[in-house]
């Protein structure tokens, strides 16, 4: 969860003043509060980017109407945030992403305008390598120098271990995101940006193994709204065996099987379920250590939908992907959700549905 203040969590149980910002970053240096009636960003870890964001204006003047005004949106940066007027002099905001504006458009006369953007991620995938790309080094080195291939300046946090790579070619034409998932991969970590729009290289949270940064219960005082519970085996896989050979550096080809090895998982390697294996290759993994991380980080997506949640709260904005809920249900269930999605809303009140990657009791 973004860091908040505990009186900030308290008032979203309770009435309360919402302000929102968004704050446009013109490519001619400018930069301008952007006055809109509503939006949403929405979060999701499952999307390839992973924060887009729509925004709504009256103003008309936005629409770009003569090259000089295409010339300073193309390009142009959106920062996005909603927090709470506590009415006694102070407020509280918490950001919700940085996106390039992708689009605007709208009625020239009457309006509204719409304006949609996508975060930093995107400049980084379409940025399409036009030679032949090598990758060397540690997880942290070969990705940040992918990354400041495209975003010199761009601010890159690594949380995760930092082992060293197999030397990896990728094509002219392929995607430089997609190799950046697949260094990050050997470290047992996923890459993105965050609410502040820095690229992070971390490690998806155990469900078990971290306290909830987050109580949603019903009932009076409680943020719950509403809730589902449900489960499925569409696409689902309880073993990732992760490969890696690399003829180029002289390393034997390495291995490591990763299972659902939890006995009261309903996907558990071996039980009723039966074997589902997923297979992941890579010339990066070059030990078994980073093909072990490699295959317990594609595990848990690839296990995720065998239990899922999807439930409705009052709007949370420090909330982040892979973040664990506490969640109380009407009558007393008691459960932790790990959160995968949630749309956070530009104006005041608005639904929030969340939904989650797996789910556990609690208690």
């Amino acid at each position: 969860m973004y860091p908040v203040s505990p009186r900030f969590l308290a008032a979203l149980a309770k009435p309360h003043r919402v302000i929102t910002r968004v704050t446009l970053f013109r490519t001619d240096g400018t930069v301008a509060d952007l006055p809109h009636t509503g939006g949403s960003v929405s979060v999701d870890r499952g999307a390839t980017i992973r924060r887009t964001c729509t925004v709504t204006s009256a103003d008309v003047a936005l629409i770009p109407t003569s090259p000089a005004d295409e010339l300073a949106v193309y390009g142009a940066r959106i920062r996005a945030e909603r927090g709470i007027d506590f009415q006694d002099g102070t407020t509280e905001t918490v950001p919700l992403g940085v996106f390039r504006l992708d689009e605007v458009g709208g009625d020239p006369l009457l309006g509204p305008v719409t304006l949609a953007g996508k975060a930093l991620e995107c400049v980084i995938a379409e940025d399409l390598f036009t030679t032949p790309y090598r990758a060397t080094g540690t997880v942290s080195t070969a990705i940040t120098e992918l990354i400041h291939r495209t975003i010199p300046d761009a601010d890159v946090i690594v949380t995760s271990s930092d082992p060293v790579i197999g030397s990896r070619t990728w094509d002219t034409g392929s995607d430089p995101w997609t190799a950046v998932q697949e260094i990050a991969a050997v470290a047992g970590a996923e890459c993105y940006t965050n609410a502040d729009g820095s690229f992070v290289v971390a490690v998806l949270p155990d469900l078990l193994a971290v306290d909830p940064v987050w109580d949603v219960a019903a009932g009076e005082g409680g943020v719950y709204v509403k809730g589902t519970r449900g489960m499925s085996s569409a696409g689902v896989h309880n073993a990732v065996l992760a490969r890696g050979e690399n003829a180029a550096d002289g390393v034997a080809p390495v291995q490591w099987l990763a299972t659902d090895d939890d006995t009261g998982s309903p996907t558990y390697w071996g039980g009723p379920y039966g074997r589902r294996p997923l297979v992941y290759s890579s010339s990066t993994l070059t030990t078994e250590s980073a093909c072990r991380n490699a295959a317990e980080l594609k595990l848990r997506s690839a296990k995720a939908p065998n239990a899922t949640g999807d439930f409705s709260s009052l709007p949370n904005p420090a909330l982040e992907p892979g973040d664990v809920l506490r969640v109380v249900h009407p009558g007393g269930l008691r459960e932790l959700h790990q959160v995968q999605s949630f749309s956070v809303p530009l104006s005041p009140g608005g639904d929030f549905p969340i939904s989650t990657i797996s789910a556990k009791g609690d208690g």
